[in-house]
């Protein structure tokens, strides 16, 4: 019995859940899409690159910074790494 192939959306929807995008995810994503995807997978994709710059999710492969601030849509900081050391 061989290994599925996952879906990027599949990939993605697990990345939006647990807030967290793992390298082998990144490198699978990598991969996929190089190979034909549809459109919902294309979506997806997009969705997972807002979420990410929107800092919703976090890559493994890029550590938050030491000088972090997130931001609301209030503009009201949710999370200030720019003091803690």
């Amino acid at each position: 019995m061989g290994t599925r192939i996952m879906l990027i959306r599949e990939i993605v929807q697990q990345a939006l859940k647990t807030r967290y995008l793992t390298r082998e995810a990144e490198d699978q994503l990598r991969q996929l899409l190089r190979s034909k995807y549809d459109s919902q997978d294309l979506q997806a994709f997009m969705t997972l690159q807002n979420a990410v710059m929107e800092g919703q999710v976090q890559q493994e492969s890029r550590p938050f910074p030491d000088n972090l601030l997130i931001f609301r849509d209030d503009n009201t900081v949710i999370v200030d790494l720019a003091g803690v050391s």
